[in-house]
């Protein structure tokens, strides 16, 4: 007898006892058993706290992001084994599409967020307070993560992406998390744990599972703890009221199913592209994971004189889809989770039609391909009609949840709002309309009861993602009965797992403390030009104060020549009276050209570019003849993702303050320049190669490989003699296309791959020495480098060959040849 895993307290663990079976939905088989009699909750609880929190905890948010991110890349190379295993859920592949890819999208998304936080553990909310009129106390918001953990229980019908939408959000807050997914699907989801936890991606315990009940788990919870729920309300309520949650005040998210509506236009009649896109909208949510979706639509709301149409339309788009086996390709809508769960619809769907009418579909009758009808999970779409919906209220208040919706008519847009609120609250409501007119007012009346609304028409219908799909930018949630939850929503999201606080303190502390300059605190005088330091070197409050400048008449006067700028306070003395000005005015925009005059460092540096203005403000004026100075200061880094062929940087934001001759401000802004980041790698030049080369003996061996010292000299040199044209006998491998990528390596700071195998060497044996001896080898070595200065400094916009970048000029050979000899200088201990 096969039992499903728990991962817990760093291992593997069954629970005892049988456990309860989970089924194979499409043919009923047994699948495996799932319990977790024997565990301990309590210890699994402060495991996570302990050993995933504090790792998770002291990452910056660029580390947290981009752990993600590897885990997204990895679990995505390894899809097709969990698509096998899906289908056993009664899902398709297009259902499962949802979920698998669908739960890796979130991991991709979310981890990309990265780069709207700072580079360290903890965020800076909001802009700062200034508390006191002389801008000495002031205050700011920070975010910390909490150092609980973060315990999911998950509903049965997405086993992946609904702990994948959520994990992926905790994690980036610095949190770890507990996954409890419904028993009836946890082997899908126990199959993608086990692929994270094999990858060594996440620091251990960032992550456990839990497989069967949750036993007492809530019991132990804490009030630094985070609790999710994904399911019905019934069972969320309950969750909700636990004492324990209670009494230590223990935040918890509930997102129930709910009665989602959707509404068609009165503009939109047969034969109009919004009446198509209604219909095929209604029968996709109906039929997509069989129904088995909280965002499914459960109420069709449409205009009384096109009901008929609407149910002959809906009923025709029905007929269209095959049942059955949701492997096969033919097949449309594959089965619900359980016969229990075809019993719970049938039930529910009996409880709606005491008033409403069925006019689709048969309790019993269903035809299937390549499954066994009664075998397995399957059931018929059902489609119910209203008639009376403002006095037949079950309709507002049954869910039954899969293929089952019910048509209801409305006379006016007012009633068609009303209906729509009287689900009490849901995940999403969508209107279909061609009229701005309308989809407005039904936004605007309709909103307070759902948490999302989609306006979909002809022009947005090809790009949509649908009525039913959350997306992890935005917030997935809904009031009343859907739970007054909120999940997702981007960096939203991120911050439910954080505790915001407001930090009180002089300016100077709340720099040091926020990592971002504050104004009115100390500066620190630079020794350099800021603009000579590498990112890496900068820090915030570092600040230089400029020489100085006059403006003169002229300035201004070639200035307004020059841009075409000709506002008459610049240009028209005689027509200052009785505005603000007093004299002829500087241009704001001169004032910044002329501050960047004063601040910008000239020769070539570490700053790459102008990056942007975020904001500026113009206090007071300058007239001509007055004089200027600046005051340059750090005010911000952020990290930037290296991208293409390009040195690898961060964006510094540079607070600028201009003042006057009685050193009154008169302009601040913020400007954003591009920093290169300071390279890892050890330099390696013509000055310092003979001090490395003497410290490799034939003594040496390598941490990798099998190379010897002299075939890593000869080696090193061969390089030299490809890229000074020398050797050009031989074709690049790397296919065109892919060139871009493999290029783009070469400015990377990353280093090499150990063992990665050359294509001009032989594979897994040396090369036959050329050279007499290592002496020898280490001569021409540094013959072989001084013909390729030598050849570059006659040819210096040349080109030659390299098997595996392509054509490669000077400077990039260098950056190749820098991570080269370090790669191989630390395989053999040369370098540390």
């Amino acid at each position: 007898m096969s039992k499903l895993g728990n991962y817990v307290n760093g291992h593997w663990t069954e629970g005892n006892g049988q456990g309860a079976p989970l089924f194979d939905s499409v043919t009923g088989d047994i699948i495996t058993h799932a319990t977790t009699d024997g565990l301990n909750f309590e210890e699994i609880l402060h495991y996570g706290r302990t050993k995933g929190g504090e790792k998770l905890r002291k990452m910056t948010f660029q580390e947290r992001g981009n752990m993600i991110k590897k885990l997204a890349l990895y679990l995505t190379k390894r899809k097709e084994q969990f698509y096998e295993i899906s289908y056993r859920t009664g899902a398709t592949r297009v259902d499962s599409w949802i979920d698998i890819e669908g739960g890796f999208g979130n991991l991709f998304a979310n981890a990309s967020l990265r780069k709207l936080f700072p580079n360290q553990p903890y965020d800076v909310e909001g802009d700062p307070i200034d508390l006191s009129r002389g801008g000495r106390f002031m205050a700011h918001h920070i975010l910390v993560p909490k150092p609980g953990v973060a315990v999911h229980i998950n509903a049965f019908n997405f086993p992946i992406w609904g702990m994948l939408e959520k994990c992926a959000v905790n994690w980036m807050a610095g949190m770890p998390a507990i996954v409890k997914p419904a028993t009836a699907t946890s082997y899908l989801t126990e199959a993608v744990v086990r692929e994270i936890i094999a990858s060594g991606i996440l620091p251990e315990g960032a992550l456990q599972l839990i497989c069967g009940p949750a036993g007492n788990m809530l019991d132990y919870v804490e009030s630094q703890d985070v609790v999710t729920f994904t399911g019905s309300a019934d069972t969320g309520r309950k969750l909700k009221s636990h004492p324990r949650i209670i009494s230590e005040s223990v935040p918890f998210n509930m997102e129930a199913d709910s009665l989602n509506c959707s509404i068609l236009g009165e503009d939109a009649v047969p034969g109009t592209p919004e009446f198509d896109l209604f219909v095929n909208s209604v029968r996709s949510e109906m039929t997509v994971k069989c129904g088995q979706k909280c965002t499914a639509i459960r109420r069709i709301i449409v205009p009384e004189k096109l009901v008929e149409d609407v149910q002959i339309a809906l009923g025709k788009a029905l007929d269209k889809v095959t049942i059955g086996d949701p492997r096969l390709k033919e097949v449309r809508m594959g089965s619900l989770v359980s016969s229990d769960q075809v019993e719970e619809v049938k039930m529910r769907t009996r409880e709606i039609a005491k008033t409403a009418s069925i006019v689709y579909g048969d309790y019993d009758k269903i035809t299937t391909v390549g499954a066994d009808a009664k075998k397995g999970a399957f059931i018929s779409p059902m489609v119910l009609r209203e008639d009376n919906p403002f006095k037949n209220t079950l309709v507002h208040e049954t869910e039954a949840f899969g293929p089952v919706a019910t048509i209801m008519p409305y006379k006016n847009l007012d009633e068609a709002t009303e209906l729509a609120r009287m689900g009490k609250g849901s995940l999403v409501s969508s209107i279909v309309t061609n009229s701005d007119k309308i989809a407005k007012d039904y936004v605007v009346g309709a909103a307070s009861h759902h948490g999302r609304i989609l306006v979909l028409n002809r022009e947005n219908a090809k790009q949509s993602t649908g009525h039913g799909s959350p997306l992890p930018q935005l917030v997935h949630g809904g009031p009343g009965r859907a739970g007054g939850g909120e999940e997702m929503g981007g960096v939203r999201g991120i911050k439910h797992y954080m505790q915001r606080c407001a930090v009180q303190g002089s300016p100077t502390t709340l720099t040091e403390i926020t990592g971002i300059y504050q104004p009115n605190s100390a500066y620190k005088e630079a020794p350099n030009h800021p603009f000579q330091y590498y990112w890496d070197d900068i820090e915030p409050g570092m600040s230089l104060k400029t020489h100085k400048r006059t403006v003169t008449d002229t300035d201004i006067i070639n200035f307004a020549n020059l841009t075409w700028d000709h506002f008459y306070a610049h240009t028209d003395i005689t027509s200052l009276k009785g505005s603000i000005f007093e004299k002829r005015t500087a241009h704001g925009y001169f004032i910044l050209a002329a501050a960047a005059g004063l601040f910008v460092w000239p020769n070539k540096g570490p700053v790459a570019a102008n990056y942007g203005l975020e904001e500026c403000r113009f206090l007071r004026p300058i007239y001509h003849n007055d004089t200027m100075c600046v005051r340059l200061t750090c005010k911000q880094k952020i990290e930037r993702d290296h991208v293409g062929e390009q040195m690898p940087s961060g964006i510094v934001k540079w607070f600028v303050e201009v003042f006057d001759a009685n050193d009154e401000l008169t302009a601040v802004a913020t400007i954003l320049t591009m920093v290169q980041k300071r390279s890892p790698f050890t330099e390696i030049n013509r000055n310092n190669i003979n001090a490395y080369l003497n410290k490799l003996t034939v003594d040496h061996r390598p941490s990798w490989g099998i190379m010897t010292p002299q075939h890593l000299v000869e080696h090193m040199e061969q390089q030299f003699r490809y890229a000074s044209g020398e050797i050009q006998d031989f074709e690049i491998v790397t296919p065109e296309e892919h060139l871009p990528k493999w290029r783009e390596t070469i400015f990377n700071h990353r280093p090499m791959p150990q063992g990665h195998q050359h294509p001009l060497m032989k594979q897994g044996e040396n090369e036959a020495l050329r050279h007499e001896n290592l002496d020898a080898a280490k001569a021409k070595l540094i013959e072989a480098m001084d013909a390729y200065e030598q050849f570059f400094k006659d040819n210096p916009e040349a080109r030659t060959k390299n098997v595996v970048f392509g054509m490669m000029d000077k400077f990039e050979w260098d950056l190749l040849g820098t991570k080269h000899f370090n790669h191989h200088f630390k395989q053999f201990g040369i370098l540390g």
